[in-house]
Formats: C-alpha cells, structure tokens, sequence
C-alpha cells in the first residue's frame, strides 16, 4: 500500500481513471452488441443506425486512448462488413 502522500495521490487518480476507462469500454461492447442484434435480426435500418452510432463511440473512446487507434478501426471495418452485407443480402432478395 501506498504510504508516502504523492504515491496516496497517484493511487488515487489511478482509480478513477480505471473506473472511467472501464465504462467508456463497457459503452463501446454495448454499442458493438446492439449492432450485432440488430443484423441477427436482419433489420436493416435499425443496424444502420447504431452502426453509427457505435462508429462515433469507438472513436472517441480512440481519441481518448482508451483503446488503440488500430484495434478500433477494426472494429468499425468488422462491424461495417456485417451491416454492408446484410444490406447486400436484403437487396438481392
């Protein structure tokens, strides 16, 4: 345990930060799980519109550095595939 008063201090902010990152985390698997509901469903509207709303989660949550600027970009290219195909398949249907 921390005892001198800057390390009590760094400890400290430590937590929060560990707190914060982990609901912005949680907010982009929530956002990334309703886009996945939404193709299981095959509605196309309703995936495309929390695909972007996803989209400008990850990416804040990159610019933040909470997740790398890569592995967010390919989330929103995996994400993007999934909608991009359902739309492919619903218009050649």
């Amino acid at each position: 345990m921390a005892t001198h008063k800057s390390a009590i201090k760094r400890a400290r902010q430590n937590r929060k930060r560990r707190l914060r990152n982990r609901m912005y985390k949680t907010r982009v698997k929530n956002a990334i799980r309703k886009v996945k509901e939404a193709v299981a469903q095959n509605s196309l509207e309703e995936a495309q519109k929390r695909l972007s709303l996803a989209v400008s989660i990850i990416q804040k949550t990159a610019g933040k550095g909470i997740i790398h600027k890569r592995n967010a970009s390919r989330k929103i290219s995996r994400l993007s595939k999934m909608v991009n195909k359902l739309a492919v398949s619903g218009s050649s249907s």
